[in-house]
């Protein structure tokens, strides 16, 4: 585990992020998904700088097409965004394992729909 995993892995233990369970380093056969909560089908990949290369680039288009294909959501984050705005990262996270807001239009009348 990178140094910006161990950091986010402490920081989404020590926050909750609303009580979801995140699980590390989970297979979604063939790939090893550095966070994922399976509830949410949701996986957070945390990318240093050697994700940066045209080969990784296109590696990790590869991989999130692949999940995406699967059903999972993926949330792409850099380690300079852990280091500078893990608050934000975290936000971002809350955001898409959080339910959705309930309309806020009214009930239709009755004979409505």
């Amino acid at each position: 585990m990178t140094r910006a995993e161990a950091l986010s892995w402490s920081y989404l233990r020590r926050h909750g992020l609303n009580s979801a369970k995140f699980r590390r380093q989970h297979p979604v056969r063939p790939y090893i998904a550095d966070f994922a909560r399976v509830a949410a089908k949701l996986v957070v990949e945390v990318d240093g700088y050697t994700h940066w290369s045209a080969d990784e680039l296109a590696h990790d288009s590869k991989r999130t097409k692949f999940l995406e294909g699967e059903g999972w959501r993926v949330l792409r984050v850099t380690n300079v965004d852990v280091y500078d705005n893990l608050d934000g990262v975290w936000r971002a996270i809350a955001s898409l394992i959080s339910p959705p807001a309930a309309s806020r239009r009214p009930p239709p009348h009755a004979g409505e729909e």
